[in-house]
């Protein structure tokens, strides 16, 4: 008969030190204070540089960054909320986990930028009004594995972006990435992964979808008029009352035959 196994000395230190490893590093280059104070002083002609800085869990509530070069900073677990960040550099910044509500990232560079389930809503219930704004930026190649509900993204370049992701619970499989009355009117989303995204009354007017890929996800009442599937893989996407009204291309689709609800969308 045997007891249960005794933790060594040296297996509890291992354990300990992969546990801290695994975790993101709590100090940040900067205080809040700081980086504020470097923004008092500057101005959208001449942009503070804190590029590739560690500026995470730092309260950066309503700031106002004024077109900062903010590329490959470490913004994770920040609050952004309020934030303005349009046309600011924030290219292959990390924004996991960050608050941003409310936050205006109109014009923004974030090429290949990380959005992992950041936070778009004060409350725990979505509200529109709380949703960030994304007008004209260049998101190409990020990853939004987020809920964004109501975030404006019109005008947008979403080109090879990653709006999909897939997170385990008991067995089963939720969408991390939710986009329910999102805005992407307009967007350039050629070759965008939004496989298995819910995207439930979002408006996709005018939007280029070519080559994207749409399977599995939720387009139930979202309006694609005017939109370009050319080559786009809707195999399993659901259609239920979508709009699809002016759409060129949809003969050019992957999946069409397998499309869900096809017949009872609009035309």
């Amino acid at each position: 008969m045997f007891g249960p196994k005794r933790m060594t000395r040296g297996r509890f230190a291992g354990l300990i030190a992969a546990a801290l490893a695994s975790c993101p590093a709590t100090a940040a280059d900067l205080t809040a204070r700081q980086v504020t104070e470097q923004l008092f002083h500057a101005s959208a002609e001449a942009p503070i540089d804190v590029s590739g800085k560690d500026l995470s869990f730092l309260d950066l509530a309503g700031v106002d960054f004024k077109r900062a070069s903010l590329a490959r900073t470490n913004l994770y677990g920040a609050d952004l909320s309020r934030a303005k960040l349009a046309n600011s550099d924030l290219a292959s910044a990390r924004l996991d986990r960050t608050s941003i509500a409310r936050a205006d990232f109109s014009g923004a560079n974030l090429k290949g930028a990380s959005f992992l389930l950041a936070t778009a809503h004060l409350t725990t219930e979505p509200n529109p009004a709380d949703a960030p704004i994304f007008r004209g930026a260049d998101l190409s190649g990020a990853t939004l594995a987020a809920r964004l509900d109501g975030a404006d993204f019109s005008g947008a370049n979403l080109s090879g972006a990653t709006v999909s992701q897939l997170v385990a619970t008991w067995g089963s499989y939720r969408p991390r990435a939710v986009f329910n009355a999102a805005n992407f009117s307009g967007a350039t989303m050629r070759g965008t992964n939004l496989s298995r995204a819910v995207l439930q009354f979002t408006n996709f007017t005018g939007a280029d979808l070519s080559n994207a890929n749409l399977t599995a996800c939720d387009l139930t009442k979202a309006n694609l008029t005017g939109a370009n599937l050319s080559g786009a893989d809707i195999t399993d996407a659901d259609f239920d009352g979508a709009t699809l009204t002016g759409v060129t291309g949809l003969d050019q689709t992957v999946g069409l035959g397998k499309a869900k609800n096809i017949d009872k969308a609009i035309r």
